[in-house]
């Protein structure tokens, strides 16, 4: 299930292999890979959900232009991680609409 082109990235050699948290799970995935490609290696596929109607999204464009893949990297919400590099000990959380930390926070 990983990419093995990125139509931005291009190739890269695999990482090492590093552990990383995810709403409170710990999974693993190659240092310096794009986060969502170890998300989606691990089977995670929605990465947040809309404000609005709270509609799941996921990766969409793959290059960093639309915010369909955006998540909490590190408390940092609205990280682009279709691009962003997989780093050892990052926490990653789900986002519930935009800039908002925590589920409960987005009503």
């Amino acid at each position: 299930m990983r990419i093995q082109n990125h139509p931005i990235l291009k190739t890269f050699e695999k990482g090492r292999l590093v552990t990383f948290e995810y709403d409170g799970d710990t999974l693993q995935g190659f240092e310096g890979e794009p986060i969502a490609m170890a998300l989606r290696a691990n089977g995670v596929m929605i990465h947040r959900y809309t404000s609005k109607q709270a509609e799941p999204r996921g990766v969409f464009c793959a290059i960093g232009r639309c915010t369909d893949c955006v998540m909490i990297v590190d408390g940092k919400p609205n990280v682009r991680t279709c691009v962003v590099p997989l780093q050892e000990g990052m926490k990653i959380k789900t986002q519930y609409g935009i800039a908002k930390k925590e589920k409960d926070e987005s009503a």
